[in-house]
């Protein structure tokens, strides 16, 4: 099975190249700031590919023990983040294709581009500790899954991660237009759900924090050698 691509892209912003120094020099501080700084961005695109919370979880670990070793590939023409997120998505595409046969992301039928509309409450006043929001948030979760992945994807950028659409048509590899045709459509299959009944409970979908965030974190931290 061909190896996922290690992107050549590289450090634009001063404070990538201060921890992209700081993690070749094998800096523990630097790699985990790197890690913590961008594991809710890394899960939740992995997760919008494979749609299964513990595979995405895997390949996260596998994107960042690929990023780390191969790290000297960071040059500097996209942020870190980017540099980071391509490298996971290739990762869970490579995953993808071992677990099912290769699907083209521009050749779905035309049938699977409908969405089933589910109906359910507005968000309570307590988006915290309300059943109802949590509820609310498997539904949104349930909702995002069943877009086909080609709308999926730029849905889980550009809404839920608020990635502009220079950045998600470089990690995609999809030209802006397509990015912004893409997310149009998405909106229209996902609109009653997500922008109107849900509104900001959506920026908590797929959540990636915490205690997960932190054994991620130190799991990566143990394969790569810092004690």
């Amino acid at each position: 099975m061909r190896q996922a691509q290690i992107p050549q892209i590289a450090p634009v912003e001063s404070g990538d190249t201060e921890l992209v120094r700081r993690a070749l020099a094998r800096d523990e501080a630097a790699v985990r700031a790197i890690m913590q700084a961008n594991n809710r961005r890394l899960y939740r695109l992995a997760r919008g590919i494979l749609r299964n919370d513990g595979e995405a979880e895997d390949v996260v670990q596998e994107a960042y023990v690929r990023a780390f070793t191969h790290l000297e590939n960071f040059r500097g023409d996209s942020s870190l983040s980017t540099w980071l997120s391509r490298i996971a998505m290739n990762e869970a595409l490579g995953w993808l294709r071992r677990r099912r046969p290769a699907v083209e992301l521009d050749s779905l039928p035309q049938g699977a581009l409908e969405a089933e509309i589910i109906q359910f409450p507005l968000a309570a006043a307590d988006p915290e500790k309300s059943m109802a929001q949590r509820e609310i948030q498997a539904v949104v979760e349930h909702a995002i899954d069943e877009l086909p992945e080609a709308f999926r994807l730029v849905f889980i950028t550009r809404v839920i991660e608020g990635m502009n659409v220079e950045e998600t048509a470089e990690i995609l590899s999809l030209k802006p237009e397509t990015v912004k045709s893409r997310l149009h459509r998405a909106r229209t299959m996902l609109r009653d759900i997500v922008e109107k009944k849900i509104g900001p409970v959506v920026m908590e979908a797929f959540p990636f924090a915490g205690k997960r965030c932190e054994r991620l974190t130190d799991t990566v931290l143990k394969r790569l050698g810092f004690d």
